[in-house]
């Protein structure tokens, strides 16, 4: 078992969403989350102060999949979130060791489902 965990731009979320929908991937968990990577933010002017906005909106994607879902999972992410610029994100595929679904009681990969 793996965890996909993506962070992407919140504008790119529909298309990385229709990707991961025609690879048949449904499950997923999205937050709202701040960050900065190489392109370091911005400066913006606000009533005559300059301000330095170095934590950007981003999106964290996270998706537990079994071994066969990593490749197709990674790709439809890439498909939906690469512009091709600085700032498209980052892809981190964990070890899962374990899932626990509640409602049932399953463990591991039947868990995922």
């Amino acid at each position: 078992m793996k965890l996909v965990i993506a962070m992407i731009q919140p504008h790119r979320l529909p298309d990385v969403k229709k990707a991961l929908f025609d690879a048949k991937i449904y499950k997923m968990t999205v937050s709202n989350v701040l960050g900065c990577g190489k392109q370091r933010g911005y400066t913006e002017t606000y009533r005559g102060v300059i301000h330095e906005v170095n934590l950007l909106k981003k999106l964290r994607l996270e998706i537990a999949l079994n071994e066969d879902f990593v490749e197709p999972t990674v790709k439809a992410i890439i498909k939906g979130a690469k512009t091709g610029t600085i700032g498209d994100g980052k892809i981190f595929v964990l070890d899962l060791p374990e899932c626990i679904r509640i409602r049932t009681g399953e463990k591991g990969g039947e868990a995922i489902g």
